[in-house]
């Protein structure tokens, strides 16, 4: 397979230069939608376009088992800074996470898949998703709205990668269990009455009562949280006031909260709460709006043992270095959550220099295309072999 892969090395090469040159922001890919249904078009592959609004699934084959592939197509609000052939020609829209190239493997996928004259019995459903950065008005991102369109019915399993800018061009990491974390937000309001600064003892001072809940936030995972279990809570961002003698009236807090289980998710939230009353004990009062985010990523075991096994036996031991867990987020998790599957990194380093993800200078390994393609396409086929 990744001999096949390689031969279409090119191609991989130009769709993904392709969808780099024309960004499209989350649930505005127009474009790329119609580019991606064109393609399988081609190929003989049944499309369905419109799904999550803009995405775009393919279906291969017929029966059982049904075994999903993901792919995101969009793009980030950032001004490219690269200086390269494939600059994005959209200003203030760059792919600055890669999914560029998710979506050109995932082409990758179905043009093997769909010229291999002994392909197992089973459909493969090729998943081309819109909006993996952002939510639309009701909350709600692209592997939701895919859901609620139908797109993962009847579907056993679901697999994906994600490339990292930071890993070794080449490697793969792979980890069984939660992979990614719940993630939710916050925004408190603490309130007192505010007045001069030369006369604080006439007020009831929010920033004073601010000092108060910071320390007793940061105790929440100390004292609060069960410390086996991983868990954060961050605090974002400060404002209060504007005038050097003047007490201002209010101050407002915006954080987020990071989690691997539920239970420790719901904890946070409610000991936040708990934690804000320190305000009303000291004459102030408070609100706190949460705005809960992507839940966590579990990669099923028996799915994750596959990918590993697949990448030793077609890259060898040395690519696949020991996983480590993140606090990031993932919607591919609304995805594993309605058909048990796994997403694994593929290594993507560029060159020397430090290109994170969501920056300006964000940029891939291209040599690494036909790798993901290979590795997405042999563990398919082996979910079509029952072999997890």
């Amino acid at each position: 397979m990744l001999e096949q892969a390689n031969a279409i090395r090119e191609q991989l090469v130009a769709w993904r230069r392709d969808f780099h040159m024309h960004p499209e922001l989350s649930f505005q890919e127009q474009r790329t939608a119609r580019v991606v249904a064109q393609t399988l078009e081609e190929m003989g592959i049944e499309v369905q376009t419109g799904v999550g609004k803009t995405g775009v699934v393919g279906y291969l084959g017929e029966g059982a088992p049904v075994i999903g592939i993901r792919a995101d197509m969009d793009a980030l609000p950032i001004q490219e800074e690269n200086d390269v052939p494939y600059a994005s020609q959209t200003p203030g829209i760059m792919h600055a996470c890669g999914h560029d190239a998710h979506t050109a493997m995932l082409l990758g996928v179905a043009k093997l898949l769909s010229e291999m004259p002994d392909r197992p019995a089973g459909q493969i459903r090729f998943l081309f998703q819109p909006s993996e950065e952002a939510a639309d008005d009701e909350n709600k991102s692209g592997a939701m709205r895919m859901i609620e369109d139908g797109a993962l019915q009847d579907v056993d399993r679901t697999i994906a990668l994600h490339v990292a800018s930071d890993l070794t061009a080449g490697q793969i990491e792979i980890a069984s269990g939660f992979t990614t974390a719940n993630e939710d937000s916050f925004h408190i309001t603490l309130t007192g009455t505010g007045g001069h600064g030369a006369y604080p003892h006439q007020t009831v001072d929010p920033v004073f009562i601010l000092a108060q809940v910071l320390n007793a936030i940061q105790g929440i995972r100390a004292r609060r949280i069960d410390p086996t279990k991983a868990g954060t809570i961050s605090i974002g961002s400060i404002h209060a006031g504007r005038v050097s003698n003047v007490i201002p009236a209010k101050v407002e807090i915006t954080g987020t909260m990071r989690s691997f289980d539920d239970e420790t998710r719901e904890n946070l939230k409610t000991e936040l709460a708990k934690t804000l009353e320190v305000a009303r004990a000291l004459g102030g009062d408070f609100t706190l709006n949460i705005s809960s985010g992507y839940p966590s990523t579990y990669n099923d075991p028996t799915v994750s043992d596959l990918i590993a096994q697949t990448a030793r036996e077609m890259l060898g031991d040395d690519a696949l270095p020991e996983p480590e867990a993140g606090l990031g987020a993932e919607d591919f998790s609304y995805m594993t959550r309605e058909a048990p599957g796994a997403m694994f990194m593929l290594g993507a380093k560029y060159d020397a220099k430090n290109r994170p993800h969501h920056t300006p200078v964000f940029d891939i390994s291209e040599e690494v295309l036909p790798t993901g393609t290979a590795m997405l396409a042999e563990v398919a086929l082996r979910l079509l072999r029952g072999q997890a």
